[in-house]
């Protein structure tokens, strides 16, 4: 397993604001477990994988619906405030993000049709209900955020991933555990 991260470095991610709001309180993550679940153009549906650790997950549980805003450059502001704060201890949207998101190169609205709890994070399978290209860019991808990155950014990204990969690699063995399964 030694070559694992070595292989998913090839990947390079698009990068997706996951709005949700429910009973007056809102959140927002960055993801990159976001993909199409459906070729049929009158049935969309997307494949969305949110941990649970994070206050966007309790959001988007309780309400069933979330927004995907697919960012472009113009947006690695919003990288930052939604990628590097937990929704925990801060209110993201204290600065709004009304001025960025209707410039997102995309946006999904999505209905949550089912869920499977996969020990670390839940996936969410949901029907894209209303979308729009909102203009012609390139996506941000992961590979463009991190050379876009100030060096105290990265420290704090890496800092970031190290800390949820430690809290997912025990949840994905306490579910294993419970599943059954040889940890």
């Amino acid at each position: 397993m030694n070559d694992i991260a070595d292989i998913f470095r090839l990947l390079d991610r698009e990068i997706w604001l996951v709005t949700a709001m429910h009973a007056n309180q809102r959140a927002g993550l960055i993801a990159t477990f976001v993909q199409q679940a459906s070729i049929a153009p009158t049935a969309p549906r997307v494949l969305v994988g949110i941990a649970k650790q994070h206050h966007t997950w309790g959001i988007i549980d309780a309400s069933r619906a979330f927004t995907l805003h697919l960012l472009d450059e113009s947006c690695i502001d919003l990288v930052w405030r939604f990628g590097l704060r937990s929704g925990h201890d801060a209110n993201k949207f204290a600065q709004g993000i009304e001025a960025c998101v209707p410039g997102a190169l995309a946006w999904l609205d999505c209905r949550v049709e089912t869920s499977l709890d996969a020990g670390d994070r839940s996936l969410y399978l949901a029907e894209v209900r209303a979308c729009r290209h909102e203009k012609r860019t390139l996506p941000l991808t992961m590979k463009r955020v991190l050379q876009m990155a100030s060096p105290e950014q990265l420290t704090e990204l890496r800092a970031n991933m190290e800390r949820d990969a430690a809290v997912d690699e025990a949840a994905i063995r306490a579910w294993r555990e419970v599943q059954g399964f040889f940890v």
